[in-house]
């Protein structure tokens, strides 16, 4: 959650557009770009990726034709996320959009830039938290030249517009309520009631994707950007005390020692919750489950488990296995092992217990797991992208 003095930022990506300079298929069927398996996910998704990280929450604009594809990518989101109709021209999906938004800045993209990245987003937003606006452009690089009659233009002071386009949304609803033509972007709605934006640096790569041309481009570039695998690692030591149940991987063992803890205190479930969090770069257990929020008080650490599981899902990950090691002196895990693998693995839909392998050590006397003073647990979790 935001702090009350951070500005919330909403995504508004849209995808409503025709595509009416990609082609057709070997069919004759008009592309839709929108539909398009790029590394084996459409652009909309490409694109929830890369606000979730940068927006509290994030807005789909869809045609009847991209829905199902925005409800796909909707579940990729690891913030809040909703999808609406748009409209007949850019501008009216736009404000479908912001009116949906309710963050106080809004980050504008277009969805066929699905190669921006995060240094693009945070510039234009950081610009539009401090000034109302920030707008992605690059400066022209190239000799222009007028087709009709082969003069050449000066190509000082310009530059090509990109997206993302971020302003105080407020005041982008303002300018909007005046506007009385048709505009290609929201910086010339803005420009007809508040002047010229703020520009921020874009890149070379955040190009549009816009004929059938261009897509060996963009595959090439997500395929070199997107390793499949990723590799987390997580660690968690609770103390041991009189008067606690200890329960390791969702399995109450008799003992007269528990661990202490705000939850179960199930020190294994937590390392593997580290671990997963950690390979999709999501935060620790402590972000998403703090020890100061009452709700978790006592809760089985399973149920988090599932949380986790969910988003990191959502973030595009499966699980392919999870290797993790308790180090206690006492009692005997080996009888409960199969039953903690059977726990988690119910804990995490869709994952096998073939997927996952809890091994028990002794520190032979040594350290404070060797004089019942705790348990150490740690984990190692491979993630793959889905698709």
């Amino acid at each position: 959650m935001a702090s009350p003095n951070k500005k919330t930022v909403s995504a508004v990506l849209l995808a409503a557009g025709g595509s009416s300079r990609m082609g057709n298929d070997p069919n004759g069927a008009p592309i839709n770009k929108m539909l398009l398996r790029l590394c084996g996910e459409t652009p909309i998704a490409h694109c929830v990726r890369a606000f979730s990280r940068s927006a509290d929450e994030i807005v789909i604009v869809c045609s009847p034709a991209t829905e199902s594809a925005a409800e796909e990518a909707a579940k990729l989101a690891s913030v809040p996320i909703r999808i609406v109709g748009g409209g007949e021209r850019r501008q009216d999906s736009v404000l479908c959009g912001i009116e949906a938004a309710s963050g106080d800045t809004v980050a504008i993209h277009d969805c066929a830039r699905c190669l921006i990245t995060g240094d693009i987003i945070e510039r234009a937003v950081a610009s539009a938290n401090e000034f109302g606006s920030g707008v992605a452009a690059i400066s022209v690089r190239d000799t222009l030249r007028r087709a009709s009659d082969g003069e050449t233009v000066d190509r000082e002071g310009l530059v090509s517009m990109q997206t993302p386009q971020c302003f105080s949304r407020d005041l982008l609803l303002e300018a909007y309520a005046q506007l009385d033509r048709s505009v290609t972007d929201d910086a010339a709605v803005w420009n007809a009631r508040f002047g010229p934006v703020r520009l921020t640096e874009g890149g070379l790569h955040n190009q549009k994707l816009t004929t059938a041309e261009d897509i060996p481009f963009f595959e090439k570039m997500l395929g070199e950007r997107s390793p499949r695998m990723r590799i987390g690692i997580g660690e968690d030591t609770h103390r041991l005390k009189y008067g606690r149940k200890l329960i390791l991987g969702g399995v109450e063992i008799p003992f007269d020692l528990g661990l202490e803890g705000h939850s179960d205190a199930d020190a294994l479930i937590h390392s593997i919750i580290d671990a997963m969090l950690g390979a999709a770069a999501l935060g620790d257990i402590g972000a998403h489950f703090p020890d100061t929020d009452p709700k978790y008080k006592g809760v089985s650490s399973l149920l988090l488990l599932k949380e986790a599981h969910r988003l990191v899902s959502r973030a595009g990950y499966r699980i392919v296995n999870i290797d993790a090691t308790v180090t206690a002196q006492a009692p005997k895990l080996a009888p409960h092992i199969p039953e903690m693998r059977k726990k988690t693995a119910e804990a995490l839909e869709g994952v096998d217990c073939s997927q996952i392998s809890i091994k028990a050590t002794t520190p032979e006397h040594l350290g404070p797991e060797g004089s019942l003073l705790g348990v150490t647990c740690r984990a190692v979790v491979l993630l793959d992208l889905i698709g």
